[in-house]
């Protein structure tokens, strides 16, 4: 059986495990959050460099995106200098490949129906390729980089904005501590409400659950969400806030689904490659294992 464990800036509280079967692969999934300590998480890295088939980066991204530059995050990169052996990736491969794919077949598939439907994307820069395919598929997106990255009420209304604004704002973000801009630690488990009108004004709310979870208003009636790594505990709160359906891009294992990163290590793990794959791979590697969203309707 061949092993993946992600480690997360994220709470310990959200920690998981899981089975997951690839092809002819089996394939042993844990997440072990650090509550935000950067140290213990270098400290885990090393621990379990060599010792695992691939290592996921949770509660951080390694990289943002907007149109064609990709930006670094400093923060990230040191944890990633402490992985010496095992291959390591964040998630982002997928991001792009996965989730872009994901919108294209609901659109196709009739599951939801993108044109001109109000559509509320947390964070942009966090998958573009989201960004990217809700544009294309006529939806009318708001991105909520600044009004909930920076607590700024500015909204966003088109991908031309969002690299303008990028390209000054997140080369100075990715160098300043990830946690200034994105929760970390016990901060994942509370509450914010911000600019709520933007959740209720749209029909469908994209994007990073954390971000989702932590800023929505306690009601969302009729709404249908379009995200990840949600758990039991998360899917109820959903139900009772009046979602009416809920999408989680990666499949769902005992009752959860896993973040990108875990998904992604999975794959690398699978083909037993030491490092991460082209966008290319990924798709034929999820269109090989019939990789299926979980769609539920609550």
């Amino acid at each position: 059986m061949k092993k993946v464990i992600s480690i997360s800036l994220g709470s310990s509280a959200r920690d998981a495990e899981g089975i997951l079967r690839l092809g002819g692969e089996t394939i042993s999934l844990a997440r072990r959050g650090t509550d935000g300590d950067v140290a213990k998480a270098a400290a885990l890295l090393e621990a379990f460099d060599g010792n695992v088939d691939a290592i996921g980066l949770g509660g951080t991204d390694l990289y943002l995106v907007a149109g064609t530059h990709r930006y670094v995050f400093r923060e990230s990169a040191r944890l990633l200098s402490h992985v010496k052996r095992t291959p390591l990736v964040d998630g982002s491969g997928l991001k792009n490949t996965l989730e872009r794919t994901l919108v294209r077949r609901l659109a196709a598939e009739g599951t939801v129906t993108f044109r001109n439907k109000k559509v509320l994307l947390v964070c942009a820069v966090d998958r573009f390729g989201m960004a990217e395919a809700l544009t294309e598929a006529g939806a009318d997106v708001t991105f909520g980089d600044v009004l909930y990255g920076l607590g700024l009420p500015l909204p966003l209304r088109s991908l031309a904005w969002l690299d303008r604004l990028a390209r000054v704002v997140v080369p100075v973000i990715t160098k300043l501590p990830i946690r200034w801009f994105y929760p970390t630690g016990k901060e994942q488990e509370r509450q914010v409400v911000r600019y709520p009108e933007y959740f209720q004004e749209s029909e469908i709310i994209a994007g990073d659950f954390l971000l989702i979870r932590r800023f929505m208003p306690p009601y969302l009636e009729g709404k249908v969400i379009l995200t990840n790594t949600v758990t039991a505990a998360d899917r109820e709160r959903l139900r009772e806030a009046g979602v009416r359906l809920l999408i989680t891009t990666t499949p769902c294992l005992g009752g959860r689904s896993f973040g990108t990163n875990v998904l992604e290590a999975a794959l690398v793990a699978s083909v037993g490659a030491d490092r991460s794959l082209t966008p290319a791979r990924y798709e034929e590697l999820i269109a090989a294992y019939g990789l299926e969203p979980s769609v539920e309707w609550l």
